[in-house]
């Protein structure tokens, strides 16, 4: 499908930040009506190389080649006159507007001086309609869900008359279901000529929607390949430089006493009572369904929402009742599935965001010890291999990989018996994905038991030596590893049974 010639050939390009090349000859041709998946590990430059297509930086050498005609934008706003509009995986909408008014927001029509309400609602509808979309132009953007917000998003870019589209990550935050209606949106776009370079991290996305793939890898352009004629195997190993197992290890470790005992905790419309153990040594898989209440359970069971009834022990130690505080004393660590939003400060250093929960460790009369704080935080980058140009560097510069490896070294930091992870290798790539369970399986040798939270049945399969599934609030059964199957963890997740 490649003969045609292409809408936008990118060549050449190089960008440099202080201290960090970016992008060292990097490019991607793209042409009409094809989805190209932009692929590439967590720091490969996908999102700096799209960021210079759409007018956020500026390259220090390169072309960028629209329809034969050399640009240039300066601004995303010179991108979008070019065509070019880029939907951003965190969406730029005003909540507190219509879908009508953010459509229009800044073109809005008048008449006789006034801005034309009738004209831009009749505009909406019909830009909605392209998308098979019956959300109502009159209904605030805060009302939405995420993946109607989506579509608003694409709906502006119909309105811009896009020539080409970027998406980041578009389906990050959205269930199978709503994936799926995205890509027949998708592909509605393709059929009107309009290509769209989509990013993304999740193989099962790329192979559902993509016409061809072009991978990254340290800056570097590595290779295009045709969605059709590839597989995983080949894809990983042009991200990384080397070959990963499809299988995750599973590391053999002794199993202790119990560490953790949850007892009927429940809280009202939430959560039912539960009750389960972990042992020293062992992952306790947590599976189930979007809406199942495996965040909930976490959440209670770790005192960030406190429970009606119940009680939590750690190595004997009741914390349930108190705050998060009284768990982190206990020695009961929780990585959240959401770490820009509730697990990092993003504007504040490395070093800070390492050392936050060892702060009364490190402080001597009062003062903060920052050699003692510096020390501590450099051991645990390098041991976690965290990459990052100096403890200095703010927390929001790191790639998604990187950030999550923050966050489990302030837990390694507080020195926790029970560590849970809830979606621990979301939005991050397959190489950063092998470091976090190398560092599950570290875990779990040294006596720390896990809770691991996973939408991904492989991470479950190949980790866990238990799997705990939920089903709308309820625990429908605990399966033993050797009767773990995906068949059997899905039965249970549709609430068709019990263990």
């Amino acid at each position: 499908m490649t003969a045609a010639e292409p809408l936008l050939r990118v060549q050449g390009i190089c960008k440099r930040f202080p201290g960090v090349q970016a992008l060292q000859d990097a490019g991607v041709e793209v042409v009409p009506g094809e989805v190209h998946v932009l692929l590439g590990e967590n720091g490969a430059g996908k999102s700096t190389l799209v960021k210079i297509l759409c007018g956020q930086y500026a390259a220090d050498s390169g072309s960028v080649v629209l329809a034969g005609r050399t640009i240039r934008p300066a601004s995303p706003l010179e991108a979008e006159r070019e065509g070019l509009v880029m939907i951003h995986q965190e969406f730029n909408l005003v909540p507190g507007l219509t879908v009508a008014e953010n459509l229009f927001l800044a073109h809005e029509p008048t008449r006789v001086g006034l801005i034309d309400g009738e004209a831009i609602r009749r505009e909406s509808r019909y830009l909605l309609g392209r998308l098979r979309s019956d959300v109502d132009p009159d209904t605030p953007v805060a009302n939405l869900s995420v993946a109607e917000q989506q579509l608003v998003e694409i709906a502006r870019a119909l309105r811009q008359r896009a020539r080409l589209v970027v998406m980041d990550e578009p389906t990050a935050a959205l269930s199978d279901a709503e994936s799926g209606a995205l890509f027949d949106v998708i592909r509605s776009l393709c059929r009107d000529g309009v290509p769209v370079i989509y990013i993304s991290h999740r193989m099962k996305d790329i192979f559902a929607i993509g016409d061809r793939v072009t991978v990254m890898r340290d800056g570097r352009t590595v290779g295009t390949r045709e969605v059709r004629r590839t597989d995983v195997g080949e894809l990983i190993s042009l991200m990384v430089g080397r070959t990963i197992a499809e299988q995750i290890p599973k590391r053999e470790v002794a199993i202790g006493e119990v560490v953790l005992q949850v007892e009927r905790l429940a809280r009202s419309r939430t959560l039912p009572p539960v009750s389960l153990s972990v042992r020293s040594g062992e992952i306790l898989g947590v599976a189930g369904l979007m809406g199942s209440g495996r965040t909930e359970l976490a959440r209670a069971i770790f005192g960030a929402d406190p429970a009606d009834s119940g009680t939590v022990r750690v190595a004997g130690r009741t914390v349930v009742g108190g705050a998060p505080a009284a768990s982190i004393a206990a020695g009961l660590g929780f990585i959240t599935e959401d770490r820009k939003r509730q697990g990092l400060v993003l504007q504040r250093p490395v070093v800070e965001n390492i050392t936050l929960t060892i702060l009364d460790e490190i402080t001597r009369l009062g003062v903060l010890d920052l050699g003692a704080e510096r020390s501590q935080a450099r051991a645990l980058v390098d041991r976690l291999r965290i990459r990052t140009a100096s403890l200095d560097q703010e927390t929001v510069n790191l790639s998604g990989g990187n950030q999550q490896k923050v966050v489990l070294a302030r837990w390694l930091a507080a020195g926790c018996r029970v560590l849970i992870f809830d979606e621990p290798t979301r939005g991050i790539d397959v190489a950063a994905k092998a470091e976090i369970y190398e560092l599950i399986g570290e875990l779990v040798s040294q006596g720390v038991a896990v809770v691991l939270i996973s939408s991904e049945m492989p991470e479950l399969l190949g980790l866990a030596d238990r799997v705990a599934v939920m089903h709308e609030g309820e625990l429908q059964g605990i399966l033993e590893r050797a009767d773990a199957t995906q068949e059997r963890i899905m039965q249970l997740a549709l609430g068709q049974g019990v263990a």
